[in-house]
């Protein structure tokens, strides 16, 4: 057996030469390009470089404490539209709001708001009233309760 007789692995990769000179098919650049950062020696630019654009992790929503949670959001409704959807000398609590599907969801109760005029004779049970709404209740005979 002579050493120009053995032939390759079929697993055996050639190792990419570069940089020596033109007739290597890599030399000149040496497989880097003409210009520009990885172009340059030294040039090592960390994986979660992104060319000068801001970063993903700037770009995410922040993670920790945040306040609005804790804010208490109420449910509104105005005048008119217990005018129109309730008869003269009726109960209004939320759990009617609910079932006639003027109010979605209670969230952190009900605040009845002044928008609009009322005729009619209405009982409110409310967590919260506007003042204004309280003075137009009871000019119409009605009732305010805060649950």
């Amino acid at each position: 057996m002579k050493l120009e007789n053995l032939a390759k692995s079929p697993e055996a990769k050639v190792r990419k030469r570069v940089g020596r000179g033109p007739g290597s098919g890599m030399g000149k650049t040496s497989t880097r390009g003409e210009k520009g950062q990885k172009a340059r020696s030294g040039a090592s630019i960390p994986a979660w470089f992104q060319g000068g654009q801001s970063p993903l992790y700037r770009r995410l929503p922040k993670r920790g404490f945040n306040n609005a949670r804790y804010t208490i959001r109420y449910a509104t409704i105005n005048l008119s539209d217990l005018n129109k959807y309730f008869n003269d000398g009726e109960v209004v609590t939320p759990e009617v709001l609910k079932e006639k599907g003027i109010i979605k969801k209670q969230l952190s109760g009900i605040k009845v708001l002044g928008n609009g005029e009322l005729e009619k004779k209405l009982t409110i049970k409310a967590n919260r009233f506007s003042t204004k709404a309280v003075s137009k209740i009871e000019s119409a005979g009605g009732k305010a309760e805060v649950i």
